[in-house]
């Protein structure tokens, strides 16, 4: 009788990274010529896993080395713990699953999501890697998306679409960029049709991509594809933390550990763009590395097929150089720095958790990836100071936000700062807002929470920890009690802080808009003052200056003048300040002065 699948066949699709242009995967999608089984899968989970696993089959009789993308429902997952008939497809396949990547797309409505998210955490455990796919355009909460914590999240083609000429939808992926980055995953765009679709995928801050333009689906593994031209990462992306090698991974040339030279020797020369060999046990951790040119020279020599060609590759391979998946590209160039000088060009193997191989980085991508993030980061440094931008503060907000972790954003300014370079002359006003940059570099060296901003002028940005080593307290001492001078003109600084728990904001522009009236409540006390809060609390804390407002400057800006006798907040005549006393500031300054008379 008939079989579904004798009427059944199999196209593949390049996954292309947007970084180096090359091919990391490839998608087995079901194509069949009668019938609807994949509505037949949707309904049956064990329709659904027979229809991965033949996936898997069809990709081992092509001898497609690459690692694959096999689709499975969501509710075939749940409904299915672990999917072991597919493990034994895999095994038998030569395939090991940490080389599958299991997209688990929609429908999610009506899918017991704590027995998905247990589902796919024995998935993960057991080595195969997890993406969740269709984002943009079903019906996948954000909280189910953040509690599976993917590997890989794939942007609906309907939402890529829209991408080159729709603002709403760029800031969309742009938003998923910065959730993907909290918990660790890459995001991908499908359906990638023209140049223009791909450049606003990349500048919205997907890593990956695929579509007709690199590749249409095929009966057979394409081998020549349309690559995109290089790119630094977008400036989305980029923040105040170095590049992270998930971006950079290449698929890894994988032998097991008893593979003899002829065998590595067969691989290397029909397959002129493999680099190096990772020869892995039976766990798939990475033992030994051939490095392609090496490797070739020993069997070339006098001799040489001779000597090597039985025995094990073992014998003419080095050991592995590895890091970790979440590793930084600053920290693969530590493990190059301190192996020998003549393996500097090597290949680098990268490991999960559980140290499998799940692919390799050349090193050539790490130093372009570092020069161009350098280069980024230099174009948003401001002139005077050296320090970044708001842009990068802003990141980093965005970033703790969307992960919820608690923090402090602070915002410093010279007080009369007009009135400064009036009378010292703008080169020591200049001078004084190096100083004042230079000195918040320095209280911010080794605290890992810390990020300092120049946004223009005088004014600057602060973000820390809420409290401890990392908060807010020792920055703001270290501008707040030393005792500024321009020209001879004596200056005081003023510091508004808002203290911001998981949820009490949605972005940085919240947290930026609760900071513009405590400026205001800061600048309108005596002698360098900082004033507190949090958002949606009542009152305001005043941590330093005295009651009385300043005097004011010309056009009504407040200026440096003191009252007679007045300190800064730090010295002899500063009995006055909130270091000494801390008031709470209710409906206005006048409160403040009232606790303190």
């Amino acid at each position: 009788m008939p079989s579904w699948t004798d009427d059944l066949r199999f196209a593949y699709q390049p996954v292309v990274n947007l970084t180096t242009a090359s091919v990391t995967a490839l998608e087995i999608l079901a194509r069949p010529e009668t019938g609807d089984v994949l509505a037949d899968a949707r309904r049956d989970p064990r329709t659904d896993v027979e229809l991965a696993g033949l996936a898997v089959r069809a990709a081992a009789r092509h001898e497609a080395l690459l690692p694959l993308h096999v689709n499975v429902f969501a509710a075939t997952v749940a409904a299915l713990p672990g999917l072991p008939s597919l493990d034994r497809v895999v095994v038998a396949a030569g395939r090991r699953p940490w080389e599958i990547t299991l997209d688990v797309g929609p429908p999610f409505g009506g899918v017991p999501r704590r027995g998905l998210v247990a589902a796919v955490a024995e998935l993960r455990r057991r080595g195969y890697r997890i993406c969740v796919d269709g984002v943009g355009d079903g019906d996948l909460p954000l909280r189910l998306l953040t509690r599976l914590a993917p590997d890989l999240v794939k942007l609906d083609a309907t939402l890529v679409a829209g991408l080159p000429q729709d603002a709403g939808s760029r800031a969309a992926v742009a938003a998923l960029r910065q959730l993907c980055d909290g918990f660790g995953a890459l995001l991908a765009a499908e359906g990638v049709e023209t140049e223009r679709q791909c450049a606003a995928a990349r500048g919205a801050g997907a890593q990956l991509a695929q579509g007709n333009l690199f590749a249409p689906p095929a009966r057979r593994p394409a081998v020549d594809i349309h690559r995109p031209a290089v790119a630094a990462p977008p400036p989305a992306a980029a923040g105040p933390r170095e590049p992270r090698i998930a971006q950079f991974v290449q698929p890894a040339a994988l032998l097991p550990l008893s593979a003899s030279a002829e065998h590595v020797r067969a691989l290397l020369t029909g397959s002129p763009g493999i680099s190096s060999v990772m020869l892995v046990d039976a766990g798939g951790v990475p033992r030994r590395a051939v490095h392609r040119d090496r490797f070739l020279l020993s069997l070339s020599g006098r001799y040489g097929h001779a000597l090597y060609a039985d025995r094990p590759a073992v014998k003419l391979a080095d050991c592995p150089r590895t890091v970790p998946l979440d590793a930084t590209a600053w920290e693969v160039l530590d493990v190059v720095a301190a192996d020998e000088r003549s393996r500097t060009g090597d290949d680098v193997a990268v490991v999960d958790g559980a140290g499998r191989c799940v692919g390799m980085v050349h090193l050539a991508d790490i130093v372009r990836a570092l020069a161009e993030s350098r280069v980024e980061e230099a174009a948003r440094l401001n002139p005077l100071t050296r320090l970044p931008g708001s842009d990068t503060v802003n990141a980093e907000v965005d970033r703790r936000i969307a992960t919820g972790r608690a923090f402090a954003l602070s915002w410093l300014d010279v007080d009369g700062f007009k009135q400064v370079n009036d009378g010292a002359g703008f080169a020591a006003g200049d001078e004084l807002i190096r100083s004042v940059g230079r000195t918040l570099a320095d209280a911010a060296t080794g605290r890992r929470a810390a990020r300092i901003g120049h946004i223009g002028g005088d004014d600057f940005l602060v973000l820390t920890d809420p409290d401890g080593p990392d908060g807010p307290e020792p920055i703001a001492a270290a501008v707040l009690d030393t005792a500024w001078s321009a020209g001879g003109l004596p200056v005081t600084l003023s510091l508004a802080t808002v203290v911001c728990p998981p949820g009490s904001v949605t972005d940085h522009r919240q947290a930026a808009a609760c900071l513009a009236p405590l400026k205001k409540s800061a600048k309108s006390l005596r002698g360098a003052s900082w004033v507190l809060a949090r958002p949606g609390a009542a009152g305001q804390e005043v941590r330093r200056g005295a009651g009385a407002a300043r005097a004011s400057g010309p056009g009504g800006e407040s200026g440096p003048a003191r009252a007679p006798g007045a300190g800064t907040g730090t010295g002899a005549g500063g009995g006055a300040t909130a270091s000494a006393q801390v008031a709470r500031r209710g409906d206005g300054v006048a409160g403040a002065a009232q606790a303190r008379a």
